[in-house]
């Protein structure tokens, strides 16, 4: 009886540990950035920074406005993939210094469309893109004919159906989204408008696995790892 109470114990014991070294992330990202299955390029960089550190990493994907109200509040760990800065609009967020990669943001369209003016580009066309972008929505003159949506999919959708001149969006993912639906007409106008930054945020209750999670990322970047997974998920795109 005893030997049975104590397996309990250590079982009970084992299963809390496990449970204490689970972190959950927040997505914004779709193919080939993050999948449900957590085999986008972000995905694989996250799970190993945080497997070198002793988490295993979960993600959830919902809407990128929630998803940082939810973080904000502690509902869930962090953010996978934001702009720098956030923490000065939402004071609970961490940024892990270290950045997960750099995002072009680009805009797609099946007009020949100049952007050689950059966000100013935009003002005599109608735009979209996704709810919740901070650096489209900060970016974006307030004049321009914006619609604001929840997916890629509408995205698109909208071009498709002209009720948008042009979409602004992630390049990989738009990459991808063409060629996976063998849209022709549709293509990425140059030069992109932004290329940042992209930073894991974390809830003020991880303080301490900042500098932990920052130094596995810069020595995935240093061993080699970081470029495995670059040239297995989104070097075929180029």
């Amino acid at each position: 009886m005893l030997k049975l109470c104590t397996s309990l114990i250590l079982i009970f014991f084992s299963f809390s540990i496990q449970a204490a070294q689970e972190i959950t992330l927040n997505t914004t990202g779709k193919p080939p950035l993050n999948t449900p299955q957590l085999t986008g390029f972000m995905d694989l960089v996250a799970k190993e920074a945080f497997r070198r550190i002793g988490y295993t990493l979960k993600t959830v994907q919902l809407p990128a406005e929630r998803g940082l109200i939810n973080v904000n509040a502690g509902l869930e760990d962090g953010e996978m993939s934001r702009i720098n800065g956030l923490n000065k609009l939402y004071p609970n967020l961490i940024q892990v210094p270290e950045k997960i990669m750099d995002w072009e943001f680009v805009a797609f369209s099946s007009n020949k469309i100049s952007l050689t003016q950059g966000w100013q580009s935009l003002l005599p066309y109608s735009v979209a893109f996704i709810n919740g972008w901070k650096i489209l929505e900060k970016n974006v003159p307030i004049k321009t004919d914006i619609t604001k949506v929840r997916t890629p999919e509408q995205l698109f959708l909208m071009l498709s159906k002209n009720r948008a001149d042009l979409i602004l969006y992630e390049r990989w993912g738009g990459l991808l989204y063409t060629r996976t639906n063998k849209i022709t007409a549709i293509k990425q106008l140059q030069p992109p408008l932004a290329t940042k930054k992209m930073f894991i945020y974390l809830h003020k209750k991880h303080t301490t696995l900042i500098p932990k999670l920052a130094s596995s990322l810069k020595k995935m970047k240093l061993d080699g790892t970081y470029k495995v997974y670059y040239n297995k998920v989104l070097a075929p795109l180029e």
